[in-house]
Order: structure tokens, then sequence, then C-alpha cells
């Protein structure tokens, strides 16, 4: 289930911020919107863990492994965000 009163600067924001936790000088503004995080950012199984945990805490989202598949790029993870 998404929330779908996040905005998409919002979504966007939280996506950077819970990148930012795990890889701190990450510049998501030198990133295309359709650019694979994990491979971008080097993100291990358990920095993808922690994202979507930092994810679904800030945002308020209940986010499973099925959903995983929205989080690739910043694209999806908006959209997933905002239910859009």
């Amino acid at each position: 289930m998404t929330n779908s009163t996040l905005t998409d600067a919002e979504a966007r924001t939280l996506v950077a911020e819970a990148i930012q936790r795990i890889v701190p000088d990450a510049d998501l503004d030198a990133v295309g919107d359709d650019v694979p995080l994990r491979a971008e950012f080097e993100l291990d199984s358990l920095d993808f863990l922690s994202f979507v945990e930092t994810l679904s805490q800030r945002s308020g989202v209940g986010i499973t492994e099925n959903d995983y598949e929205h989080l690739v790029t910043m694209r999806t993870c908006v959209g997933f965000l905002t239910g859009g």
C-alpha cells in the first residue's frame, strides 16, 4: 500500500535521504531518474534493506519484499511512494 499524500518532491527527498544515510557522499543530483540505485551506489543486500527500512519509517508506507521491484530507480521509488 502506498501513501498518495506524499508529493513527488517529498518522495524524492526521502529517497535521497535514505541513500545518503548509507552513502553519505552520494550525489543524487548527478544521477539520472532512471539509473538503478543499487548498482550506482554499490548497495549490497544489507545496505538495500537499510534503504528500504528508512524509506518505510520516514514515509509511513509499509514496504514488503514484493515491493522491491518498485524501488529500483529514483523514478520508480517516487512513483511507488506517491502511489503514482
